[in-house]
């Protein structure tokens, strides 16, 4: 993993987190490794931008690094254990009666009775975290799901959708990634998750798009219909004299925000009969001779 998660989003460290997270879709959507099959260049680029926004994306995580307090893979610094452990302890496991202005003999003296398995009972070291992705349906993503991947190795892991996941998030299994040395923790896995288009719903932050045909007697007369939603079929009221792209809301139809839901915004779409009978066709021309009126006024040359 890149020492740097800046670089590998391709992002200064002013970047603002609505910069960092644009960084880390671009990137996921470039090279994941589903869009770049037998591609490692890319399979490894995606790794790391994952890893990089999974540390930059937290502020307290960001500022530690910033600091100098903990690694690229979220791990304390050398330093950081070295200032705790003997600046900050109430017992230091190591100590001398002549400081430690030598740095160099402190640190070869501290990593190397813990390597030897000195007063410390030997190393323990996290297991490293193991990146999966993971493709779901609009409507899983939209109300939540349980989806299943299979391992490398041959086992399964269950993947909790959370209601309202937008497309690019990464869901953290903590505990479920590889197993630990000495002892250790096991590591996290990370599943990023690609959520698929759906045939007429969109998504735009957590109110769902959909656009609505109706035909010319209902945009004229107005009337009641069925209007499909991530939640089933409700009935929605179509004004008289509806025009095309007219959008009609739908309160608290969409995805979860928060304790609440966004919103369905309905396009209408007024679409003509598949023939036009003679009977509609002479109405129509009657209608034109006594009631012609130009939408296009004013729109200039």
């Amino acid at each position: 993993m890149s020492n740097d998660p800046y670089a590998a989003l391709g992002v200064t460290k002013t970047a603002s987190q609505d910069e960092i997270k644009k960084a880390y879709r671009r990137i996921a959507k470039e090279s994941h490794p589903d869009l770049n099959p037998g591609d490692p260049e890319a399979e490894a680029r995606f790794k790391a931008a994952a890893a990089a926004f999974d540390l930059l994306k937290d502020p307290e995580k960001r500022g530690r690094f910033d600091r100098g307090e903990i690694d690229a893979s979220g791990q304390e610094t050398p330093e950081r254990r070295f200032y705790r452990e003997y600046a900050e302890g109430p017992e230091a496991t190591y100590h001398t009666s002549r400081g430690y202005e030598d740095f160099s003999d402190v640190f070869g003296d501290l990593f190397g009775q813990r390597a030897r398995g000195g007063r410390s009972g030997g190393m323990q070291m996290r297991g490293p975290d193991q990146y999966y992705t993971l493709e779901v349906g609009f409507l899983e993503a939209a109300k939540g799901a349980v989806r299943r991947i299979t391992l490398p190795g041959g086992g399964t892991l269950d993947v909790k959708i959370p209601e309202g996941l937008a497309d690019g998030q990464t869901i953290r299994l903590r505990g479920k990634g590889g197993p630990g040395l000495g002892g250790g923790p096991s590591g996290d896995a990370l599943v990023t998750v690609s959520v698929a288009a759906h045939p007429f719903f969109r998504r735009e932050e957590a109110d769902i798009l959909v656009d609505l045909p109706i035909t010319f007697d209902e945009a004229v007369l107005g009337a009641r219909i069925e209007c499909p939603t991530i939640g089933g079929r409700v009935a929605l009221t179509v004004p008289k004299g509806a025009t095309s792209g007219q959008v009609l809301r739908l309160r608290g139809r969409g995805v979860k925000k928060g304790a609440g839901h966004g919103d369905q915004r309905v396009t209408l779409k007024i679409v003509a009969p598949p023939r036009i009978d003679p009977e509609l066709e002479e109405f129509m021309r009657r209608w034109r001779e006594d009631h012609r009126y130009d939408p296009r006024r004013g729109m200039g040359a």
